[in-house]
């Protein structure tokens, strides 16, 4: 290497909240900071349930960085919450309100593509008054070393870049955290997979049907037996003009199960609950997915590597413990703690110490015990093992504990215990929690939903047919390994653009002949990739992203 390459003092990769806030916290330091974003434009790449908080407790909001964000940004701010176990046509809903606004200065829905690219517009102003500034269409493919240590970035679309000082805040699939070994795609009990459909509903109707006024909306969770056992639940949120509703789930419940991401989530648009909101109102605009980390397994607890700092879903801080949702809040706060390491580590002559300082921040302001919090860890050991977990089913299934259940003093307790914020930070990651419980609960306290679904999805072909793409013709950016459906084919069930029996998706299982022996294989076709990198964890294969501005360009996210 010489030092002939270009040379910022701050580099951040991904222009996501984690890489907002990053950036902007650089700038208001004064550092020159460059960003360079693999989209055509911010949002373009990202996809989220989503709803994005403002914790009482963090040093950072998004809001404080980027005035007006809210008014600007944000869909509707979230004012109710609930939760509805469901068996069947049968229902029982708790009001998890208290859970939601604990800690909460305020909670509001978003849309990425809308959201990113507001925020796109002020990294841009902020970052190039420090002699930095923004740019798209770029993919950061790996890390520049010198001597064996971390100098910069390498990019598809340009020469190697120096910095000081990295920021990854490229996503769930960050490529630079892998690169650094600070995050490997081995386990799938360490993710989740979400998918989402975002459906046209006039304002006018939202407000008729949801009884809210413009400054109001709602959250809705779901869990029980609508998802053919498959441990997770389904969610639906509120926006301006449409609803964004999905399914979450745990990534090696659904290869168990040899589940279909976008049949759980039929499960749910066709469930005559959602009827009372979406009778004659279905109209789906867009579908997508991503990987969603398991902070209580993936989070890293030292998010950094020489003068690289990771932050959000490619440090593994989401979090999802039950009821709990929370992951571009973390990236706010990690994303403005690791550009204010920096700066105080830069002002005391040792600016190699950024990331060490950025992980002790981590820890002071809390957000790890948000993230890995010590009660799953005692959950964890006592409650996810077999002998318990089928204890507890048997229980839970019998004649006693269905009467239990009905008792006056414990059916009265049940909803503040769904809302109590400890608890909900120890549910341990079994088939208990998220199908048999709530199944039961609603089998003897629900009540029957009378509504007819008038709703029929969309295909998955024509899910697929509305995405916008620019392939890339002759760099396919997946490689299989292994052919053999033992390597490889969970994907085929697990793609949330795959399917058995479905010839037009990503991965496809088919029978070939040889010396008159047949062998089940798999073939993979990259072209409707929606980059949420399931294969990758699943599937034996090669996998990154698709060069600079293109793949899959989501419109919504």
């Amino acid at each position: 290497m010489t030092e002939e390459h270009e040379h910022y003092e701050a580099v951040v990769v991904g222009a996501g909240p984690g890489g907002a806030a990053a950036a902007a916290t650089l700038a208001q330091n004064g550092i020159e900071t460059l960003v360079l974003e693999r989209g055509v434009e911010a949002g373009a790449k990202n996809v989220s349930g989503g709803l994005i908080y403002a914790e009482e407790s963090a040093p950072y909001t998004i809001d404080s960085l980027f005035p007006g964000f809210r008014e600007e940004a944000t869909e509707r701010p979230i004012t109710n919450y609930r939760l509805h176990n469901v068996a069947g046509e049968k229902v029982k809903t708790f009001d998890i309100t208290d859970l939601h606004e604990h800690d909460t200065e305020w909670s509001d829905a978003v849309l990425r593509r809308h959201m990113d690219s507001w925020l796109e517009d002020r990294i841009h102003k902020k970052t190039k008054e420090t002699g930095g500034g923004l740019l798209t269409d770029v993919r950061v493919n790996g890390l520049l070393r010198e001597n064996g240590k971390i100098v910069g970035v390498t990019c598809d679309e340009l020469d190697p870049i120096r910095a000081d000082f990295v920021v990854a805040a490229d996503g769930v699939n960050s490529e630079l955290a892998r690169d650094a070994g600070l995050m490997d795609w081995e386990e799938p009990e360490e993710w989740f997979q979400g998918v989402k459909a975002v459906i046209d509903v006039p304002e006018e109707v939202i407000a008729e049907r949801f009884d809210v006024d413009g400054d109001e909306g709602e959250a809705h969770l779901f869990s029980g037996d609508l998802f053919e056992g498959v441990r997770g639940g389904g969610f639906l949120y509120t926006n301006d003009d449409s609803l964004s509703i999905g399914t979450v789930f745990h990534l090696d419940s659904l290869v168990d199960e040899r589940a279909e991401p976008h049949e759980l989530l039929d499960n749910l648009l066709t469930h005559p609950l959602l009827a009372q909101w979406l009778d004659g109102h279905y109209d789906e605009v867009e579908y997508s997915a991503k990987l969603v980390p398991d902070s209580k397994k993936a989070a890293h607890p030292e998010p950094h590597r020489g003068r690289l700092a990771v932050v959000g879903d490619a440090a593994g801080q989401m979090q999802a413990q039950g009821p709990i949702i929370k992951g571009m809040n973390h990236a706010v706060t990690a994303g403005a703690l690791a550009g204010e390491a920096f700066a105080e580590a830069s002002m005391r002559g040792d600016p190699d110490a950024a990331g060490q300082l950025y992980s002790k921040k981590l820890g002071e302001e809390g957000v790890m015990k948000k993230l890995r919090p010590p009660q799953y860890r005692l959950a964890r050991t006592l409650g996810e093992n077999d002998t318990v977990t089928d204890l507890a089913e048997s229980v839970l299934t019998s004649g006693l504990g269905r009467a239990v259940l009905r008792a006056g003093p414990v059916a009265d307790r049940l909803e503040n215990l769904y809302s109590s914020p400890f608890l909900s930070m120890m549910i341990p990651d079994t088939t208990t929690p998220y199908v048999t419980l709530p199944t039961v609960i609603a089998e003897e306290l629900g009540t029957r939903v009378s509504d007819e679904s008038d709703v029929e999805p969309k295909s998955l072909a024509d899910r697929i047919g509305d995405l916008t793409y620019d392939t890339d013709v002759g760099n396919p950016h997946i490689e299989l390994r292994d052919r053999s459906f033992e390597a490889s084919g969970a994907a085929v069930t697990a793609c949330p653009v795959s399917a058995e029996d479905f010839g037009g998706g990503c991965y496809r299982a088919e029978t070939v002949g040889t010396n008159g022996d047949e062998e089940t294989v798999v073939s993979l076709d990259t072209q409707p990739c929606v980059e949420c990198g399931t294969c990758a964890i699943v599937a034996d294969t090669d996998w990154e992203h698709p060069r600079g501005g293109k793949g899959v360009e989501f419109r919504e996210g």
